[in-house]
């Protein structure tokens, strides 16, 4: 994993947005656990890659008989235990164990798991594809180049502004390379309304939306801690709606079997 990304996470520690208040309008009728549960039932053991803190893989994963969740993040695995921990008070029958792991270098042996799922992570499409059992699926929901478009055309740069194939595309031709069947890719799009200027900061500060992982001299990552407050109010000024500030998401989906 690319060491500067992963300092990003690392100072990040957590995935938990439900501090920042906005409302979802989202135009494309495919969701990412029901795409999960469609491919699982009570006893099948799901590998969840990328999974930061633990938020999602606690609350909105289907029943199965167990989940591995990994993240290559020590902050972020650390945060998910401790997220399974008071999960566990509520429900002592959560079966997830989390561990720390590279997705690009992953030590599973193969025709291990009924499912591998991946949200807004990289993949290493051969692998999953060795660690999954014949008729496995592979389930993700990741962010395409064209997400926020309208802030990164403003700001000149973000997450994969200058990617000359969109990690769509890209993803679709390793999983294909690799040797799945029956792959399905769809596009996704999503209206977000950010109730305040505050929670639309707090979204950008959170999440690299804004960046490209970009390095210094020295190979370290650099960390924008604050955003262009003439640009941004720019942003608010065009976008401000009686819903909220509107933030036009663009996502894709993809399910694929062994």
């Amino acid at each position: 994993m690319i060491d500067n990304e992963l300092n990003y996470y690392e100072n990040i520690g957590d995935w938990d947005f439900s501090h920042i208040k906005y409302q979802t309008e989202r135009e494309t009728a495919w969701e990412f656990y029901e795409q999960i549960r469609q491919n699982t039932n009570i006893n099948s053991l799901c590998l969840d890659i990328g999974t930061g803190g633990g938020e999602m893989v606690l609350t909105k994963y289907p029943e199965v008989g167990m989940i591995i969740a990994t993240d290559f993040s020590e902050e972020m695995i650390k945060t998910a235990n401790q997220n399974l921990q008071k999960r566990l008070k509520e429900n002592p029958n959560i079966k997830v164990n989390f561990a720390q792991m590279d997705n690009l270098n992953m030590t599973f042996p193969n025709n291990l798991f009924d499912l591998v799922s991946a949200r807004h992570t990289v993949i290493a499409a051969k692998q999953i594809y060795d660690i999954l059992k014949p008729g496995g699926a592979l389930v993700i929901e990741g962010v395409d180049k064209e997400d926020c478009w309208e802030l990164k055309e403003l700001f000149g740069r973000g997450q994969c502004y200058n990617d000359e194939i969109a990690i769509s595309e890209q993803d679709y031709q390793d999983i294909k390379a690799a040797g799945f069947s029956q792959i399905e890719k769809v596009e996704i799009y999503e209206d977000e309304y950010y109730e305040t200027e505050d929670d639309l900061m707090a979204l950008l500060l959170k999440t690299p939306i804004l960046d490209d992982f970009s390095e210094d001299p020295n190979n370290n990552y650099i960390q924008r801690k604050t955003i262009e407050k003439d640009l941004f109010d720019a942003y608010v000024k065009q976008h401000k709606t009686d819903k909220g500030i509107l933030l036009k998401r663009k996502f894709y989906g993809i399910v694929a079997k062994k």
